[in-house]
């Protein structure tokens, strides 16, 4: 089993193509994960769950079928029932149809552009995190090698190392993580292990969530920019005489004409369908054998049974500040994913149920595209 270093973490998040970085984190998670696993037991930590989050987001990150993504958005019923309103007012100017006023729509709003804005969000909250968290599981794991003792001098030496203070900036939530890692290792009691697991990935996780809120609401309202492209589409729709013509009249009038009214609405229907596409594309998980997970939902099963009555006083506190219900996963599912506390209620449900899903070990790659991925060549197949 290859167990990543520091310099290993430092050369894939220094790579420039996005497309096998992200390939590349997700399998290092991988390594990383089962190298803590070798330390903290059984039960999923969190790079475990990192790695198919990481898979996921490299959907996202390689722009698979843009193409048809856009034909969707225009070709939704909202979308074209805007464009019918446009064409009813555009026509006494213009020769169009629906098709001709679509294309104008699809070339002025260009919905490809504004999805690969929200993939560049998501390649750099990928690399964000695996850069600062991938490397300090890498010095832990070697931290841990180095001297078998749990609170020895180089585990100490490694969590002081952590910086000070409250995420984004500071890393106290990864020392408490550390140290809960750290008695995992020692405890006696297999219940009492899970528990520091799960505090510990939930540490994690917060730090986490707090570090990528900038790039999540950044993939999520990706957004057209509704004056500019209202103002290409009148001065594509309208002769030039009756561009001026128009402008004088809304002025004497005071209100928007009704070609006005009618692109407003379509803008403000692509821009809906944007988000819906975007919701759809970045709150799915597909998790190892064939299970999905969809954020806006409630987490389906139950948490395991040994995480389900808490004991550990400090995780009971953790999971109090996000999840009102220890006993089931009722109102888990994140409706807003831009909301961060949404977001830790859903991942504290989520922890707490697929702790033991042996699953979460599953390789993410087949070894001929890991050996595809080795030869820096993009891996053929499912990824």
């Amino acid at each position: 089993m290859h167990v990543p270093t520091t310099a290993d973490v430092e050369a894939i998040a220094a790579s420039t193509d996005p497309v096998l970085r992200n390939l590349r984190i997700t399998q290092s998670y991988h390594e990383l994960a089962q190298a803590t696993a070798t330390l903290t037991g059984s039960g999923a930590n969190w790079c475990a769950f990192a790695t198919w989050a990481s898979k996921q987001a490299g959907l996202t990150i390689r722009s698979e079928d843009l193409e048809r993504t856009a034909d969707a958005i225009l070709g939704s019923p909202l979308v074209r029932a805007g464009l019918e309103r446009v064409l009813v007012h555009a026509a006494k100017y213009m020769q169009l149809d629906v098709s001709g006023i679509r294309e104008l729509v699809r070339r002025t709003v260009d919905p490809v552009s504004v999805m690969r804005k929200a993939s560049d969000a998501v390649s750099r909250g990928n690399l964000k995190v695996y850069a600062e968290i991938g490397r300090e599981f890498a010095r832990w794991i070697d931290s841990c090698s180095a001297e078998a003792a749990v609170d020895g001098a180089a585990n100490t030496t490694f969590r002081d190392s952590l910086r000070d203070g409250d995420p984004p900036e500071g890393q106290r939530m990864l020392r408490d993580a550390f140290r809960a890692f750290a008695q995992a290792r020692s405890a006696r009691e297999d219940d009492a292990r899970h528990e520091w697991i799960l505090h510990g990935n939930l540490c994690v996780g917060l730090h986490e969530q707090t570090r990528l809120q900038p790039e999540i609401a950044e993939s999520l309202n990706a957004a057209i920019d509704a004056p500019a492209i209202k103002q290409r589409l009148l001065a594509a729709l309208l002769p030039g005489v009756w561009l001026r013509v128009r402008a004088t009249v809304g002025r004497w009038l005071g209100m928007p004409l009704p070609l006005d009214v009618a692109i407003d609405d379509l803008l403000r229907a692509v821009q809906a369908e944007i988000r819906r596409v975007l919701t759809a594309t970045l709150m799915t998980i597909h998790m190892p054998r064939g299970d999905i997970v969809r954020l806006g939902e409630d987490v389906r099963a139950l948490p395991d049974e040994r995480l389900r009555a808490l004991v550990n006083p400090e995780l009971v506190a953790l999971v109090a500040r996000f999840d009102r219900r220890v006993e089931d996963t009722v109102g888990s599912g994140a409706e807003d994913w831009a909301s961060l506390p949404q977001r830790m209620h859903f991942i504290t449900e989520l922890f707490r149920s697929w702790h033991e899903r042996a699953a979460l070990y599953d390789p993410p790659f087949t070894e001929r595209q890991l050996a595809q991925l080795a030869a820096g060549q993009r891996p053929a197949g499912t990824l």
